[in-house]
C-alpha cells in the first residue's frame, strides 16, 4: 500500500498537531499525522497538573486540557490522524513507513515531512547505579503515568534523583498521594528545573533537595529497602566518608531527557551532538530538503507552549516549502560560545523572510547577564539583558530581519556576566 499526501506529520503530541494545524492554516490541506498511541496529546495525557497554557493560550490549564485544545483544532480542520501506527523508517526522499494492526506495512510519500516524535527519560541502565534489581526503581514519568493514568500508588517512602521538572513535580505528586518524599538528590550543584517548581513542589512541603549529591548504592532484592546518597565531587564521583543510608521502597529516576532521534539519524540527518536534535535552519528545516522537525524532538523545552510555538514554525516552513517558496541562496552557522551552550537554530538560511528568533541554554547558573549576537568582527546584532540566567530555563535573542540582510559568514552567540 503506497498512500501520498502533501504533508505528513510524525507524532500527534503538542509539538505534531500544532505543526499540523499551523501548515494546514498556511494553505496547505492534504495533511496527515501518524501517532503510535492510540490518542493525542502526547506526554500530556499524564500530566494532570495545572500551569500549562499561560503563554500560549493565556489560560492556565492541565496537560489533557492543552492537548484537547489542539485536538479540538486538527479535528475541526479535517486533519487525518493514523492512530496505533508505528513509524518504521523515514529517508530522504520522504518516504514514510509505517505499520498498523489493521494495513499492515504501509508506504507514506510526501512533498514535505514534519518529525515530532518528542522524546524520552534516561533509564536506569545509562546511569550505572549499583545495587541489584528490586521493584521499586521507576522512571519518574513512568511513576506518573502509573499514578495518573492507571490509578496505583508506587510506594510509601521514596528518594527521588534527579531535579528536573519532572522530579520536582513528582515530589509533589508522591506527596499528594500520601507517600513520604525523604529526599531529592541532584548530582549538580544547582536544580535543573524552573524555579517556580522547586517552590511549588519543593519548598512548599518541606522535602529536602541535596544538592552535588548522587545515589551511590541501591539495597534490596525483592523490593527497594533503602538507598545509600553520597556527595559527589566536581567529576561527580562520590566523596568516600559522606554516605548516608535513607530508608524507602521507592527510588524515582529524573535523570534527563532524551530526544527519540533514531528515525532522524537512520535517516541521514545530521544532529547535534549537544542538544541531541537535528540541525536546523530558521524554519526548523533539517539538512535533508523537505523534512522538518519541532519540539521536544529537536530540543528539550521547559514550558510545552514553547512547543507550540516552534511547531508553528515548522509548519510554516513546511507550507513554503511545499508551496517552492524557499529559494535560499545562502547560509549563516550560528555558534554558542562562553556561558551559552548551545543555539538553535544552528544555520540561518539567506535571504531571510522575517527576524529570527535564536533560542539558547547557559552552561550554569548566573545572576543578572547580557546575552549578545554578534558578528565575525564583533558587531553587536542584538542583544538581551536577563536578570538571571539558569540552564533550566530557555533565553531568546531576535535578530531583526534588516540587521540580517547585512551579516556574513559565522554569527557568534555569548554572555557577559552584569554587577
Amino acid at each position: 500500500m503506497n498512500i501520498q499526501h502533501d504533508l505528513i506529520v510524525i507524532g500527534a503530541g503538542p509539538a505534531g498537531m500544532a505543526a499540523a494545524v499551523s501548515a494546514y492554516d498556511e494553505g496547505i490541506k492534504d495533511v496527515v499525522i501518524i501517532e503510535r498511541d492510540s490518542a493525542p496529546g502526547g506526554i500530556l495525557q499524564q500530566c494532570i497538573h495545572n500551569g500549562f497554557g499561560l503563554h500560549k493560550l493565556g489560560k492556565e490549564l492541565t496537560g489533557p486540557e492543552y492537548a484537547a485544545v489542539y485536538a479540538e483544532k486538527v479535528k475541526e480542520r479535517g486533519i487525518k490522524v493514523y492512530y496505533d501506527t508505528m513509524v518504521l523508517s523515514v529517508n530522504k526522499d520522504k518516504q514514510v513507513r509505517a505499520q498498523n494492526s489493521t494495513d499492515g506495512i504501509i508506504t507514506f510519500s510526501a512533498k514535505a515531512v514534519i518529525l515530532a516524535m518528542g522524546c524520552r527519560e534516561r533509564s536506569r541502565g545509562a546511569l550505572n547505579i549499583p545495587g541489584s534489581r528490586p521493584a521499586g526503581v521507576y522512571s519518574a514519568g513512568t511513576a506518573q503515568k502509573l499514578i495518573n493514568c492507571e490509578g496505583y500508588a508506587v510506594g510509601k517512602k521514596a528518594v527521588i534523583l534527579g531535579s528536573g521538572d519532572i522530579g520536582l513535580i513528582m515530589a509533589r505528586r508522591m506527596t499528594f498521594e500520601g507517600a513520604k518524599v525523604e529526599a531529592v538528590c541532584e548530582i549538580m550543584p544547582y536544580s535543573g528545573g524552573l524555579v517556580r517548581n522547586i517552590v511549588q513542589c519543593l519548598e512548599d512541603y518541606n522535602i529536602p533537595l541535596y544538592l552535588s549529591h548522587t545515589v551511590s548504592q541501591i539495597h534490596g532484592k525483592k523490593r527497594v529497602e533503602g538507598v545509600t546518597i553520597a556527595q559527589v565531587d566536581e567529576n561527580k564521583n562520590p566523596i568516600p566518608g559522606t554516605e548516608r543510608y535513607i530508608e524507602c521502597d521507592t527510588l524515582l529516576l529524573s535523570c534527563g531527557l532524551i530526544p527519540e532521534n533514531e528515525l532522524t539519524s537512520a535517516a541521514g540527518i545530521a544532529l547535534d551532538g549537544i542538544t541531541k536534535g537535528a540541525v536546523v535552519n530558521q524554519d526548523r528545516q533539517t539538512e535533508a530538503e523537505g523534512i522538518f522537525s519541532c519540539g521536544n524532538v529537536l530540543q528539550v523545552h521547559d514550558l510545552v507552549d514553547y512547543v507550540s510555538d516552534e511547531a508553528e514554525l515548522a509548519g510554516k516552513g513546511a507550507a513554503k516549502y511545499i508551496r517552492g517558496e524557499s529559494n535560499y541562496t545562502g547560509t549563516l552557522e550560528v555558534k554558542a560560545s562562553g556561558g551559552v551552550r548551545y543555539v538553535l537554530p544552528q544555520k540561518i538560511s539567506l535571504p531571510v523572510c522575517e527576524d529570527v528568533a535564536l533560542f539558547m541554554r547557559v552552561t550554569q547558573p548566573f545572576g543578572k547577564v547580557k546575552l549578545f549576537a554578534l558578528d565575525e568582527e564583533g558587531n553587536v546584532l542584538a542583544s538581551k539583558i536577563s536578570l538571571k540566567a539558569a540552564p533550566g530555563e530557555m533565553e531568546k535573542i531576535v535578530i531583526k530581519k534588516s540587521v540580517l540582510e547585512n551579516v556574513k559568514g559565522t554569527i557568534k552567540v555569548t554572555l557577559e556576566e552584569m554587577n
